[in-house]
């Protein structure tokens, strides 16, 4: 492992997609950091012949294959850093390994502000929906920041998945009560959007006084 005052360490799995890329170039442009290792069968090389060069990996693969990712790098005394979505956490509960399991349905910050405000709203508010629109190549629907939305919010609180080339990543959350709603809306246009995230659970991943960890809102809040 790293010692104080080192750069972390830092592999990216699912590292040749469009995900991946923008994870690595943001790794790249860390002063704290040195990306040592890409895995991606598009490039030929499997996760498990980083994981002795790194001391956390960002996983940005398939749901498929993200649970998988993630007990290699615990078996491996790696910590893990997961962006994928609609994966199966379970498995990585109550394991007995020192490295930490951190997950987020969605890395920018002004999404995790959007899902923060409709909870509150919901508590006031008399019902809701959520609407959320995402690239067309997108595998999950709804989204993993949708149902952790839902999740949040108090009540039951339908969700509408739209997917269509030119999109991104879009959330509108509508609550409404006697004679009026109130809308919350997050767009990101970009997917350095959620690089600053990304690179926040990179650098706080290690010192996580319990595993896993599910939510960006447990980085950015003291409650």
């Amino acid at each position: 492992m790293t010692s104080a005052g080192d750069p972390i360490r830092v592999g990216v799995a699912g590292a040749a997609g469009r995900m991946g890329q923008t994870v690595c170039r943001a790794i790249e442009g860390a002063e704290d950091m040195v990306l040592a290792g890409r895995a991606d069968p598009a490039l030929g090389v499997e996760l498990g012949e980083i994981l002795g060069d790194v001391d956390v990996v960002v996983d940005f693969t398939q749901p498929d294959t993200a649970t998988a990712n993630a007990l290699a790098c615990v078996r491996a005394g790696v910590h893990v850093v997961i962006g994928t979505s609609s994966f199966d956490l379970e498995p990585l509960r109550g394991l007995d390994h020192p490295p930490n399991v951190f997950f987020a349905p969605n890395f920018a910050i002004g999404a995790v502000l959007m899902m923060r405000y409709a909870a509150e709203a919901s508590r006031v508010m008399k019902r809701a929906e959520i609407i959320e629109l995402h690239h067309d190549g997108k595998l999950d629907a709804p989204s993993g920041t949708a149902a952790r939305t839902a999740e949040m919010m108090q009540g039951d609180v339908p969700i509408h998945s739209v997917r269509l080339p030119g999109l991104v990543a879009h959330q509108e959350v509508i609550l409404g009560d006697v004679g009026q709603t109130l809308t919350i809306r997050h767009d990101s246009v970009d997917r350095e959007s959620f690089m600053p995230g990304v690179l926040l659970a990179v650098r706080r991943v290690g010192s996580l006084t319990e595993s896993p960890v599910v939510g960006l809102e447990h980085l950015l809040f003291d409650s």
